[in-house]
């Protein structure tokens, strides 16, 4: 026998003593559960909620109904919020305006830190505390650094339990409060959108201005602020929300030992919308003025509020129409047909679809920006592919835009701030899987659906500031909501 062969024969019982150790070692693996489990051949009912869920959301709510709501990430910051289930919908004639002003007023000094000192303890920790109001919600925020969010949690409760409203500040801020009036005055944007919801909500608090009336101003006391702060900032109609690099155990904690003193008055946001609803009214309100250079208006249907199903949908339809803005050229190239045929014909210096959902209403119209010469034009081509949506939808516009809106909701966004508008809006923090799904069921007959529903041969609110003579009148409006052809 040749050395070849001699070499070829070991080497194949060396092969066949290896194969035999690994099946054996496979065997063994096999048996093991942990891996059997992987293959079994009865099906196990996974759940998958956490996954969907992420990031986690951890809520407690206390025993007097305050809520803390808290997500964490591996940030070397985070943002502490405090939201108030109040806005100014839910002022009476006598208070007009005091929502706005409390908001301001609380940080004009406690009885623990002065004014100056409240600016201070945040520019020392490198942060920052805001606020903002709607007509439904209020909100304080605070971003800091980690180590710092138990004394942002501890200002922020001074702030809200032990305001002083001391006569000066009063008299101070109500200077501030009427010259920040009268300059908001100048701006029509900002006289557009208060005249509409005034247009749209007539006779109703609903209808009302954030800001009041400059003369509102002049009836603010220490005590009807201490009132209004005694009968809206209850436990149970706040929620304090946190995330970054915050511990939702540590936050508990010290939510439980600074606010404590919050009233406890049992009257819900739910009671005071029933026994004062916001009722959609069709009518217009014009402020003509020949000396501005653009005209400004809005026209707007009745939407959707918060809970309403249809609410996803109308966000779909906002983008289909898109938005444009002259000075923006890349814009007549945009994907909506609409925002397309606006900038080539340049019929408007800007123009955008927008939608706006409140607990038990909503809006969703158009604003425009244009020349006076355009009015006519710009308002028939509004109208027009307003009510096309009825009956005339391609199915690659749906896509487009359901693309947009899942890319609007996937960016960055400052989650203590989202968190506490969901839970005030939808009673609980809705994943993003969910909303992205929502946005899937979305089709061209949905659209159809929604845009007969909520456009089709229904009433409008406008309102238009500057030269608006040639803007075609109401009744001109409203007849062309049931328009039937191109």
């Amino acid at each position: 026998m040749s050395i070849a062969t001699r070499r070829l024969i070991m080497l194949s019982r060396h092969s066949h003593r290896a194969l035999t150790a690994t099946r054996s070692t496979s065997t063994a693996v096999s048996d093991t559960p942990r891996f059997l489990k992987h293959n079994s051949p009865h099906p196990i009912l996974t759940n998958h909620t956490s996954i969907l869920s992420c990031p986690q959301t951890r809520l407690t709510t206390l025993p007097n109904g305050l809520r803390i709501a808290t997500e964490s990430n591996l940030s070397h910051s985070a943002t502490v919020c405090v939201w108030i289930d109040t806005g100014s919908r839910f002022e009476t004639d006598e208070t007009r305006g005091v929502a706005n002003f409390l908001m301001n007023m609380v940080f004009r000094g406690t009885s623990k830190r002065s004014m100056s000192d409240l600016d201070e303890e945040f520019e020392n920790m490198g942060g920052e505390c805001k606020s903002h109001i709607s007509r439904e919600q209020t909100v304080y925020i605070a971003k800091v650094m980690t180590a710092d969010v138990p004394k942002a949690i501890d200002i922020l409760s001074d702030m809200l339990q032990n305001s002083t409203f001391e006569e000066n500040m009063i008299v101070d801020l109500r200077n501030d409060t009427i010259t920040r009036m009268l300059e908001e005055n100048e701006d029509p944007d900002s006289v557009v959108s208060d005249c509409l919801h005034a247009a749209a909500f007539r006779d109703t608090p609903f209808g009302r201005s954030t800001d009041g009336r400059p003369k509102d101003a002049f009836f603010v006391t220490k005590k009807v602020l201490q009132d209004y702060l005694a009968t809206h900032y209850s436990t149970h109609r706040t929620i304090i929300t946190a995330s970054g690099a915050v511990n939702h155990e540590e936050i508990v904690e010290q939510v439980k030992k600074t606010f404590t003193k919050l009233s406890t008055n049992p009257i819900t946001s739910t009671q005071l919308v029933e026994q004062a609803p916001a009722i959609f009214t069709g009518s217009e309100i014009r402020k003509r003025d020949d000396d501005m250079p653009y005209a400004y208006f809005g026209i707007f249907f009745k939407g959707a509020s918060w809970t309403d199903p249809d609410s996803f949908a109308l966000l779909v339809i906002q983008l289909m129409l898109g938005s444009w803005t002259k000075s923006t050229d890349v814009d007549k190239h945009k994907g909506s047909q609409f925002a397309q045929m606006v900038g080539i014909d340049e019929l408007a210096e800007h123009l955008r679809a927008a939608t706006c959902h409140y607990k038990d209403t909503g809006l969703f119209g158009v604003c425009a920006i244009a020349k006076p010469d355009c009015l006519d034009d710009l308002a028939y081509a509004i109208m027009q592919k307003l009510s096309q949506l009825c009956y005339q939808v391609t199915e690659e516009d749906v896509i487009r835009a359901q693309n947009k809106l899942k890319y609007e909701f996937c960016k960055e966004q400052p989650r203590a701030e989202e968190i506490g508008r969901q839970l005030l809006a939808y009673g609980r923090r809705i994943p993003l899987a969910e909303m992205l799904a929502r946005v899937d069921a979305v089709d061209v007959a949905a659209v159809k659906r929604v845009a007969n529903r909520f456009i089709f041969d229904q009433d409008i609110a406008i309102a238009s500031t500057g030269p608006v003579e040639l803007l075609p009148d109401y009744n001109w409006l409203r007849g062309r909501t049931s328009m039937l052809h191109s």
